[in-house]
């Protein structure tokens, strides 16, 4: 693995990616770190930490995690790239749904661009209501404060700036996106989301050794070695079920057009198991954590009451979290593969599965073996959303320390990985050189 490091940066074609992805990773977390004009951060700082304190976690923490800790700090990219992440999941859905979207998508390279138009276009207004709200409820952030004022001076041209840093902030980094995409490796989008996710994981170190610590003694030595054995656990296990695939045969007739032959060739449709994947969780904590948001605002005794039944660590909160997931994995796998779809392309090619017939009962088929093996997808995604409150609870640690083990961190950091690692896998295999997932010696050009 050191020597396929090594080659990364013998060519200089790859190496010239890797260093432009790196430097534009680096150009946003700087960003981060740029505070939003009008703001009293010390003021912020108690806001977020009583909102932590108050209920087991808001739609706040999502995003904060997405934006990589700017939220609690309100920086210029406060808002992340969640308006981007909504209006491509918007897009996707409506894809699926909107008859001339749909064309669109089938007309190749020109009709994919004018989407991400549309995408973009989206992102726009998306991060102009979001920022516009943010404004306002930071100008009354409700009870938590008493009496305490996160904006220095209040008002309209408080409310623009806001408006037009936050926005501003969004398409930058949407563009940061683009970029990487274009001149460097990877999705762009993916890692910058990754950056904010891992940036979180020096905090949570500094918690553990806290812990640990002789003074404070809250954890004991043969716990910590436990944990790092679920570690490796659950990133082997997360990595399995996003590679994991049922390959369904398809057979091609042979055709004799004039003096050439078509088709006969084997092949197979890889249906992944987890099709979903970290879109069905997003889904499910936005619903299931927006009573607790809230009712940090809404000093309203029942719907409290509702809300911390529903709060993190509640076993009626991990109930509804992994029935919402499951629903959704179902639902977005709906929406996205079309088994009729797939049948009728095969059989226009003259493609049929093995003992099955073509048409109807290839759809039914695909259909069916959709629905068990994404039944076994959704548990899984279920299970590894609700155990790092398992983790919280048994183990007694903090949730930061705790959602390394699972939830919408882990799977977006190993399915991000993998991808880029096959990336860089095919540049380097392409120049005739040992690349990170293969076994054996294979000498590179000198």
């Amino acid at each position: 693995m050191l020597r396929s490091l090594l080659n990364i940066f013998k060519i200089p074609d790859l190496r010239r990616k890797v260093l432009f992805t790196l430097a534009l990773i680096a150009v946003y977390r700087i960003g981060c770190f740029i505070p939003t004009p009008g703001i009293d951060s010390q003021a912020l700082a108690t806001f977020f930490d009583r909102i932590a304190k108050s209920q087991g976690g808001t739609i706040l923490g999502i995003m904060n995690m997405f934006s990589g800790g700017s939220l609690e700090k309100l920086t210029i990219f406060a808002l992340g790239i969640m308006p981007y992440i909504s209006s491509s999941i918007i897009m996707q859905l409506l894809t699926a749904v909107i008859p001339s979207l749909e064309k669109l998508s089938k007309e190749g390279k020109a009709g994919h661009q004018k989407i991400n138009q549309y995408t973009r276009c989206a992102t726009v207004g998306l991060a102009l209501i979001q920022s516009y709200f943010v404004a306002l409820w930071l100008e009354h952030p409700g009870r938590l404060l008493d009496g305490l004022s996160i904006v220095i001076d209040p008002g309209l041209s408080f409310r623009f700036v806001t408006v037009l840093t936050l926005t501003t902030g969004t398409i930058f980094i949407m563009w940061l996106g683009e970029q990487i995409q274009e001149r460097g490796i990877g999705n762009g989008i993916s890692l910058i989301i990754t950056a904010g996710i891992v940036s979180r994981m020096p905090t949570a170190i500094h918690q553990l050794i806290v812990i640990i610590s002789p003074k404070t003694r809250q954890l004991h030595p043969a716990v910590l070695i436990v944990m790092a054995v679920l570690l490796v656990g659950v990133i082997l296990s997360v990595t399995f079920v996003t590679q994991g695939q049922r390959k369904i045969p398809v057979q091609y007739a042979r055709r004799v057009v004039g003096r050439k032959i078509y088709g006969g060739q084997s092949t197979y449709i890889p249906l992944k198991v987890d099709t979903a994947g970290v879109i069905a969780i997003i889904f499910a904590q936005s619903i299931i954590l927006f009573p607790a948001t809230i009712a940090s605002f809404i000093p309203n005794p029942g719907f409290q009451q509702f809300a911390n039944a529903l709060a993190r660590g509640h076993w009626m909160y991990m109930l509804t979290y992994a029935l919402l997931i499951i629903f959704f994995c179902y639902f977005y796998t709906a929406i996205v593969f079309n088994p009729q779809e797939i049948s009728e392309n095969m059989k226009k090619y003259g493609g049929f599965v093995p003992g099955i017939r073509p048409g109807a009962p290839t759809a039914e088929f695909l259909d069916f073996v959709m629905t068990r093996i994404t039944l076994a997808g959704a548990l899984f995604i279920a299970f590894i959303a609700i155990f790092p409150d398992f983790i919280m609870s048994a183990m007694k640690i903090p949730y930061l320390i705790a959602s390394f083990f699972g939830g919408t961190g882990i799977l977006i950091i190993v399915g991000v990985m993998l991808d880029t690692i096959k990336q860089i896998e095919s540049q380097l295999l392409m120049r005739h050189y040992e690349g990170f997932l293969k076994s054996g010696r294979i000498q590179g050009r000198r």
